[in-house]
């Protein structure tokens, strides 16, 4: 199982990149939220992975896996 993970990138003219790892749906989004706050700080522009199309599921194992929409590729 993949464990969740924010890896922020701070630059040095000062300006942040972050990006989440582990995490499916809009999932992510409440991480770039949290991290807005603690920085004070407000996106400036986003891109969304091919992770933010997928969703979470648990096999028969218990383990949380990537599973695609059901629409296609």
């Amino acid at each position: 199982m993949t464990q969740k993970q924010l890896i922020v990138r701070v630059r040095a003219d000062g300006t942040i990149d972050a990006e989440t790892v582990g995490m499916y749906g809009a999932e992510c989004l409440d991480y770039f939220d949290a991290l807005e706050d603690l920085l004070g700080a407000t996106t400036s522009g986003s891109a969304y992975t091919a992770d933010f199309d997928r969703v979470s599921a648990e096999d028969e194992t218990g383990v949380a896996r990537g599973v695609g929409d059901g629409q296609g590729a």
